[in-house]
Formats: structure tokens, C-alpha cells, sequence
């Protein structure tokens, strides 16, 4: 048999082999890696999902927390994971669309390194203060940070970009005070060592409900139903103000198709289940699925709107 025939009995193999992976994938545990600490929207999505996941084919699901470096630490890791399944990246826009425009050099490749999975979900934040800053509403917050600096905390790209735009949006300067991760930046805002923060309601809403922060808007277009009380930040006295988040899940470059549809069709099925829906919804978050090729293109999308958005906020790469 020549070279030409032995390569082509070989490809063939290989394609054959594909859809039969495919059939009895997951085989062994898996690992979702996220870039953020425990107690974060993305870890309490991660776990939900693996929970069901394991309930479904009687494969252990490991969540790996990953913190720092905007997310950074976790996408080289699973980046550089074997492309066969078994090591997952769930994340956000901070790692796959703004990070690029923050950072001057990365140790991943947003787009080269990842096969597209599908997307999960889409959240919004919310505008905290601690119960020391002078303000009872958002037009106050204003008034108080153009007569005194304030200082807010961000452990990740959205929360950081959130508040960058609204000092761009009011004119005002306030002091970025950079975390690892959200939760670590909540504890101290609690504790006073910085004053404000604009982040998801996962870290923010139970601290407001123990009256251990104010809450004096949301980020989205409308009310959030799990603070009815609290405005959006537009209504607030922002016109124009709107940002959000979103989740997603990724495979490293290379990841077999037949395995990346197999593992799309176990996400959606988990996202589907009472027990994960719920947990969205009393995260301020909404469902927001799509196919591989449709998380591709809305990443290419969400790419450009958060460089526009860097770069309005007068946001230099570090």
C-alpha cells in the first residue's frame, strides 16, 4: 500500500472515529475551569450546570476556580488543556472580548486558542455603595464623587468597564481599586476600604438585603424583578446608561466537532432543568443559548462593542 492510500485509510479511520467518540463521550470526569473565586455568578452557574450534567450521565463534573488576572490565569489554562473534552472553559465577556482591549499582551488568544461551545446565559449588574457614602440615589452619588474622589473595586472586566463608563458618562473621577476576583472586592466594600462598586447581583443583592450596602441602581434597560424597589441606573438620573454581561462555555482549539455538539447538547439540556433555571433567575440573569457557530459570531460582535465601549471610557491598555 502506498503513502497516498495509508493517509487517505487514515483520515478515513479518524472520521469514522469521530462520531463514535461523540456517542460514548463523557467516559471519565470532566473539568469546567472558570476564572473567578468561589461564590461568583460564574462559579454558582458552573456548579449548577455540572450538577446536572452528573445527573444526567453519571460523570463527576469538577469545577476548577481559577482567580486573577481579569480571568487570565483560567484561559491559559484550559487553553492549553487536551482538545478532547474532558477540560471545559466556562466564562464571560471579560476573558473573550474585552481583555484584548485591556490588557497590551495576553497569555491566550481569545478566538485562536478556543473552540466555540455555545452561549448560557446573559446577566446585569448592579450599583452598590457602602452606607458611609452620602448618597441616596444616583444623582447624589454624582454630586458627593465630584465633590470628594471616590474609590470602587472591580474583580472583572464588566465590573470595572461599568464603572469606568459611568465616570465617563457623569464626568467624574473616581480611584479603581483592582481585585481578583468580585467577592474579594464585595467583602472589603462592606467593610468600608473602598466605596462603590457596579457588579452582578449574585456578590451585590444579598449584601443589600442584610442592609450591609445601598443599592441605588440597576444596569439593565428595565427593573430587575429581584429588586423592584431599585431603578435602573438610567431612570436614576443616567439617560443612556445600559451594560451587561454574558456566560459562555469553550473547548480548547482542536476539540473534535462531534464532541463540542455533544457537550452543546448537555449544556442546554442543563440549562433546561428547574434546578439551573432557578438559579438564574434569582441571579438577575436570563437563559441565552445558541450553537457554536452562533457563539463564534457573537463573540466577534461582543468583541467590537467592548473595545468601543473601552475606548469611550478613556480606558488605557495595561
Amino acid at each position: 500500500m502506498n503513502i497516498a492510500r495509508i493517509l487517505a485509510a487514515a483520515t478515513f479511520c479518524a472520521a469514522a472515529a469521530q462520531p463514535a467518540l461523540a456517542d460514548s463521550y463523557p467516559t471519565r470526569p470532566i473539568t469546567i475551569v472558570i476564572g473567578s473565586s468561589a461564590g461568583s455568578t460564574t462559579d454558582g452557574l458552573a456548579r449548577a450546570i455540572g450538577q446536572e450534567i452528573t445527573a444526567e450521565t453519571k460523570v463527576p463534573v469538577i469545577v476548577d476556580n481559577k482567580a486573577g488576572a481579569s480571568g487570565g490565569i483560567a484561559a491559559q489554562a484550559a487553553a492549553r488543556a487536551p482538545a478532547d473534552g474532558y477540560t471545559l472553559f466556562i466564562t464571560t465577556n471579560t476573558t473573550q472580548a474585552a481583555n484584548p482591549h485591556l490588557f497590551r499582551k495576553l497569555a491566550y488568544d481569545p478566538v485562536k486558542d478556543f473552540t466555540p461551545v455555545g452561549a448560557l446565559v446573559k446577566g446585569y449588574l448592579l450599583l452598590v455603595t457602602h452606607p458611609n457614602v452620602k448618597a441616596q440615589n444616583v444623582a447624589e452619588l454624582v454630586a458627593a464623587a465630584k465633590k470628594q474622589p471616590l474609590t470602587f473595586g472591580a474583580g472583572s472586566s464588566s465590573a470595572r468597564v461599568a464603572s469606568e463608563l459611568f465616570q465617563q458618562m457623569t464626568q467624574t473621577r473616581l480611584t479603581y481599586v483592582p481585585y481578583k476576583a468580585n467577592p474579594q472586592a464585595i467583602v472589603d466594600l462592606v467593610g468600608g476600604q473602598i466605596d462603590m462598586m457596579i457588579v452582578d447581583l449574585t456578590t451585590s443583592l444579598p449584601q443589600v438585603k442584610a442592609g450591609k450596602l445601598k443599592a441605588l441602581g440597576v444596569s439593565s434597560a428595565k427593573r430587575s424583578p429581584l429588586a423592584p424597589d431599585v431603578p435602573t441606573i438610567a431612570e436614576a438620573g443616567l439617560p443612556g446608561y445600559e451594560i451587561s454581561y454574558w456566560n459562555a462555555v469553550y473547548a480548547p482549539a482542536g476539540t473534535p466537532a462531534p464532541v463540542v455538539q455533544r457537550i452543546n447538547e448537555l449544556m442546554q439540556r442543563a440549562l433546561a432543568t428547574e434546578n439551573v433555571r432557578r438559579f438564574v433567575e434569582h441571579n438577575g440573569m436570563e437563559p441565552f443559548t445558541s450553537t457554536p457557530v452562533e457563539l463564534a459570531s457573537f463573540q466577534a460582535a461582543e468583541y467590537k462593542r467592548w473595545g468601543s465601549v473601552i475606548k469611550a471610557a478613556g480606558i488605557e491598555p495595561e
